[in-house]
Formats: structure tokens, sequence, C-alpha cells
């Protein structure tokens, strides 16, 4: 076990000199002065540990954050969020107005780190001898302020960054969380220690692209498999940040010959949604690689796909339009998700059945379809998609199948039926008919080939057929609307079709109005010509 010593507590004191504020340095100097002399050993460093203050470092606005512990911290993309506090750190605390931080003595960080390496001793036996674990608790204190230490000093610094990294303070870190991690025991101080690691490894790699190859040296794969998937949320934001940090178009080819770690990101999103960190290295790395995106598809649950599908989405959708950089990627992101739906898509039929209803392969398979139709409405993906082969046939027939299928019987494809909504994934069975439809529309959009092949598919009739009220499918008719109008312009043929079908009873008049339409005879001829009234859409 680790003695703390006066000479201990005045390394500590030359190194937060760099760090605190001149109120505190006072302070605490002074409490030195009067408990140094008569406390000896472990009992000082209570001193210490008391007149820390909560709350390290100020608000960063820059790309990359660095975690103090802060009440709010801004994060990149301009969203905001809470960052991490200690337990007991006040709002509005005296923390959050912060000095720039000054270069510090590299015999500073040197006395820190060999406090580290002797600390790491204890937990290193710990882990050899679990009856050692209760004596862990002045080392794990140490730990925890060696970490503070250099976790603040590494903040707007990068003259203080370099000095710890060339000191290898960053491989000494990481195999003391890695030893952490192999304790596996419920200590409030082991988290705390754990936390402030994560932390410090996140700040020094900050803006520091050396700094950032290191800390991947050192902690990849190992330190995020052991990290993504703690039961701590803290600890799996934290590590996140280290791995948005420190990737890029490099290191991502290494995540391809470990997905399990790209895996436990999309996992980790899963769980924790709020969190910016994952959903920022699924968004602004992953979906850059189309190869990974690939190959973690291939290796996923099919609730994992879901999440991974529903960040798709709200990359293409989101506030920031698909830049011409992203437009490449996303084209072949577009033949991953056109190709798995032609060779998957009937699989929603289980769904028909009642033993099936939860199913989650259909699940993500409908999932492709919202994929799809949130492509087909980007332009610079639409072309492609119009054209890929089988696609189009491959809707039309799955419209077909549940058309008929809900008809047939009561399942979650008949109108008005019953469908599961209460947020989880078997939900997205919702609009699926609705949105078979608008991916016909969207594909037959100003495309006369896609136009004449819906016709001789015989898919018209049975677009109109599809329309009517159906609970489970808001927007049918408006959907319907749109499609009938995508297939009739400038195609004379398809008008002339829906023309002979309304004068045969087989179209809705008043269904046509809608869409802009009326029928008229003109000798023996029947035109659908436009109405003046504006469709109702």
């Amino acid at each position: 076990m680790i003695q703390v010593s006066s000479f201990t507590l005045k390394c500590f004191l030359e190194a937060l000199h760099i760090i605190l504020p001149h109120p505190y340095m006072r302070l605490l100097s002074a409490t030195y002065g009067r408990e140094a002399g008569r406390r000896e050993g472990g009992r000082s460093k209570r001193a210490l540990r008391r007149l820390l203050p909560v709350g390290l470092a100020g608000p960063q606005k820059q790309r990359n954050v660095q975690l103090g512990e802060t009440d709010v911290a801004d994060v990149p993309g301009g969203r905001r969020r809470h960052s991490v506090r200690p337990p007991g750190a006040a709002c509005g605390s005296v923390s959050s107005v912060w000095e720039p931080r000054d270069t510090a003595p590299r015999t500073i960080f040197q006395r820190v780190l060999d406090i580290l390496k002797k600390s790491s001793h204890a937990v290193e036996l710990a882990c050899r001898d679990p009856s050692q674990v209760e004596h862990l608790a002045s080392s794990l204190q140490l730990i925890t302020e060696c970490f503070r230490c250099l976790r603040n000093a590494c903040i707007e610094c990068s003259m203080n960054q370099n000095s710890i990294r060339n000191l290898g303070t960053i491989g000494v870190a990481v195999d003391l969380i890695l030893l952490f991690r192999e304790l596996r025991v419920e200590q409030d101080s082991l988290l705390t220690a754990f936390r402030c690691g994560l932390q410090f490894l996140g700040n020094i790699a900050s803006r520091n692209e050396d700094s950032q190859s290191v800390v991947w040296m050192h902690a990849f794969p190992e330190l995020f498999l052991s990290c993504l998937n703690h039961p701590d949320r803290k600890i799996v934001a934290y590590s996140s940040m280290i791995l948005f940090t420190s990737l890029n178009s490099e290191r991502m080819k290494e995540l391809e010959e470990n997905l399990n770690i790209a895996i436990d990101v999309v996992e980790a999103h899963q769980k924790q949604p709020e969190s910016e960190w994952p959903f920022l290295i699924i968004t602004d790395h992953f979906l850059k690689s189309p190869e990974l995106v690939k190959a973690m598809y291939a290796k996923m649950s099919n609730q994992e796909r879901v999440t991974l599908l529903d960040l798709m989405i709200a990359k293409i959708v989101g506030d920031e339009p698909l830049t011409k950089d992203d437009t490449p990627v996303f084209l072949s992101h577009a033949e991953l998700i056109a190709s798995t739906f032609v060779d998957q898509c009937k699989i929603v039929l289980k769904l028909t059945s009642e033993q099936h209803t939860d199913d989650e392969e259909a699940l993500a398979t409908i999932r492709l379809l919202d994929v799809l139709c949130e492509m087909t409405a980007n332009t610079d993906l639409l072309g492609y998609l119009q054209v890929f082969p089988g696609l189009l046939e491959r809707v039309i027939d799955l419209l077909r199948l549940i058309h008929v299928a809900g008809n047939d019987s009561t399942n979650v494809f008949s109108a008005c039926a019953s469908i599961k909504a209460d947020g989880d994934v078997s939900s997205v069975a919702e609009g699926f008919k609705s949105h078979l439809i608008r991916l016909i529309g969207n594909l037959c959009y100003k495309n006369k080939d896609n136009q004449d092949k819906v016709n001789e598919l015989d898919g018209i009739p049975l677009i109109l057929d599809s329309c009517g009220l159906d609970d489970s499918n808001p927007f049918l008719t408006q959907w319907v609307v749109y499609a009938i109008r995508n297939l009739t312009e400038d195609n004379s043929q398809n008008q002339d079709l829906i023309a002979k079908m309304e004068e045969q009873g087989l179209a809705d008049a008043s269904l046509l109005k809608k869409m802009g339409f009326e029928v008229e005879k003109r000798g023996d001829k029947l035109i659908l010509k436009s109405t003046s009234d504006t469709p109702q859409l």
C-alpha cells in the first residue's frame, strides 16, 4: 500500500499551481503548512482531497472537446450537452471561470508519473491477489489525483500535452485503465480513477495529432474493447470521446479488422441514444467508409442493423445536406441497401403469422425500405436507384403480395390492423405499404422507362386499389396521389389506362379528382386531363 508523505503533497502542490486559480492555491498552501508538520503519512492526503475544487475545466468551443468536470460543455456540430461532474460538484461554482494554463516544468510531470507508476504496482498486485483489493483505497486516491492533475494540465496547452506524452505517461495510463477493468470490483474510488484516467487520455489527444497517434498505438484495440461495453455510462462516453478524437482515414482501415469495436459503438448508441460521442463516431467517421459499413452490416445483429440504418437516415435528412464528398460514399451505401432489400424483402411476409410478428430480421428489412425512401428523395442518389437492377420490380411484387395477404386474413398488413407502436423496433412495421407506394412514386419521377415498367407489371391498378382509410398506414391516400401523378406525367399511355379504368368503374372518380385529374370523353376516346384544382396532397 502506498504511503502519502509530505514530499508527495509538495509534488502535488507544485503540479497544481499550473491548474488551480490563485485563491485555491493560497488556501491549499496554508492548509499544507498547518497539516504537513503534524500529520505525516497517509493521513495528510485527506486535507488535500478535501480542498480540491470540484470542476476543473471551463466550457470548450472546438471540434475536439476536452474533458474536465464542468456542468456544460460544447460538443461538435453546435450541440450542447451536459458533461460529467464528480459527486458533490455544484453548478455555477468557481470552476466555471478559468485562467489560461501555463506551461509547467517537465520535472513536475515526471514526479506525477513516478507516483502513478508506484501506485500501479498496488493495483497490479490486487489483480493477482483479490485479497489485496481492500487495501487499494489510498493508491486509488493517489492515482485519481494524478490523473486529474494531468487531465487539467492538458487543457488548451499543447506544450503540457507534449511534455506529458514524451515522458511515456500515455502508455502507463492505458496500462492502468486495463488493470482497472481486470479488477472487476464495485468500488466508487475505482470507478472515479477509471473515469479520470479516460478523461486524461481524451484531453491529451485533443487537437494534438502526435498525442492521438500515441494514444491509438497504446489503446487500440484492447482499451476500446474493454471500455465501450462497460456498464458505467460515463466510461462508455469517455472512451467514445477518445475514439472519436483519435480516428482518421488510415485508422478506419484498422477498424475493418476489428469489427467488434465498431459494432460496440453502434450498441453504445443503441443503449445511450442521448450520448453525443457514439452518434458522432458513426455519422462523422463510420458512414464515410462504405467498406466498413458493409463489413459491419454483415456481422451485426438485426437490432444493431436497425440502429445503423436509423443513423443513416438521420445523416441523409439532417439539417446539413450531403456534401459533394458525401455523395460518392452514399452511392456506395445505396448499392448495399438496395441489393440487400432486393434479396431479402420477402422476409417481411413472416409478419403475417402471429408467431413472427416481432421477427427482427423482417423488421430490419422494413427499415431498409425507409432508407430507400429517403435516398430516393435525394436528387443526387435518385438517378442511381431508378436504374438499380430489379429494385422497382421487387417493390411492385412485394406490394402485391402484402396487399393480397392483408385482404385474405387479419394481420399486420390488413387495413386498420392493430400495430404495436410503443417505441421499440417492432413499430417500424407501421406504414410499410405507404412507404412501398412512396418508393414507387420516387422511382418513377420524370423517368419514362420506370413509368412504362409499372404499367407492364400491372402496378397502376394495384396502386389505385391500395387507396383507402388505413390506420396502420398514415398518409396512404396522399402517397397514392403522389405516385399516380408521377406515373402519368408526360405519359399518355398511363393516362389512357387510368381513363379506361374510370369508365369501367375500376378507378374512383373522386380519387382522380383528388389527384388533379378528370376523365373526358372525346368521340371514341377517353382523355385523362388535368383539372384547374390543385391536387389534394
